[in-house]
């Protein structure tokens, strides 16, 4: 069995141990720096409690309220230890599995055209003082469509089961917050499914995808999930760290789904800094080639959200 058999048949496939203890602790170390600097004012690209999905508010409320529960944009050239974090983004190690759950081989020789695209990279965190919940839903299908968009969306988006991009969730603590329903990336849903409340506790066949530090977990974002998110003390010690990515593959589908993709990933803000001049990583020629891919995306203006709430 391959990682791309168990994404096929599940939608989504856990990976034990991609990160070595050192490259863990040394990771947590800088993903705490990032956390605290966010949480006091000094990193001004977040995801706030209670808000979902983007656009988030430039203020964050208060930890009293839950504060934050993501920080975005750790490429971004004015992140502390945005090296560090670059070389784990575009590292063998990521960049191979993504390429075996896209079909493809990620292999380049001199002057052949980069497949890859670089998308996201940013951190999950706990809220504070209180619990978070996200609903249940799909990346980029609205829970609004019927059955027959939904089957008709579904494999527009993973045509034999392959997405244009890979997404993850990389832990760097324990982390037991996403919860899937494996299969349902290739079927409607249920009429228990449609009818049940956005924030149900429990649906038949759910599954909790359970990690441990440096396990990863890649996912099909169009399987039905959601988060559940423990709130940890105001000021104590970080209690969920978890490097949320996404890498995509050029030229993949047809013109309107490729303008779906560049919504995903460019509602995200991503593209009002890619282009600067300070922007290049330092960290091999693919890195910048992958840039240079994301920056043909657009800048994201006008672009839209994928997803409302």
């Amino acid at each position: 069995m391959t990682y791309l058999d168990d994404l096929q048949r599940d939608g989504f496939v856990r990976i034990p141990s991609l990160l070595s203890p050192p490259e863990i602790a040394h990771l947590r170390a800088i993903a705490t720096k990032a956390t605290t600097l966010t949480r006091t004012g000094g990193w001004p690209h977040f995801r706030t409690v209670p808000k979902q999905f983007p656009p988030w508010p430039t203020t964050a409320p208060p930890a009293s309220e839950g504060g934050i529960w993501g920080v975005q944009h750790l490429l971004h050239p004015q992140m502390p230890g945005r090296a560090d974090f670059a070389r784990l983004y575009f590292s063998e190690k990521i960049l191979a599995v993504a390429g075996e759950l896209m079909g493809v081989d990620i292999t380049t020789t001199s002057g052949e055209e980069e497949k890859l695209v670089m998308e996201l990279f940013n951190l999950l965190v706990a809220p504070e003082t209180k619990d978070f919940e996200l609903r249940w839903h799909r990346d980029d299908i609205p829970e609004s469509v019927g059955e027959e968009e939904e089957l008709r969306l579904l494999h527009a988006k993973s045509p034999q089961g392959k997405q244009s991009h890979a997404q993850y969730n990389l832990a760097l603590c324990p982390d037991a917050s996403l919860i899937v329903i494996p299969g349902s990336h290739r079927r409607v849903r249920t009429e228990t499914e449609r009818k049940a409340d956005p924030y149900e506790a429990e649906l038949p066949g759910q599954l909790v995808v359970e990690l441990q530090p440096g396990d990863a977990v890649f996912y099909d974002s169009n399987i039905l999930h959601r988060g559940v998110y423990k709130g940890k003390e105001e000021g104590g010690e970080e209690s969920r760290l978890t490097l949320h990515g996404s890498i995509g593959l050029k030229g993949k589908g047809s013109d309107s789904d490729s303008k779906v993709r560049a919504t995903a990933v460019l509602q995200h803000g991503v593209g009002a800094w890619v282009h600067r001049d300070d922007a290049a990583f330092g960290v091999g020629e693919r890195a910048e080639r992958m840039r240079a891919n994301l920056m043909a995306m657009g800048t994201g203006e006008g672009i839209g959200y994928s997803l409302q709430g």
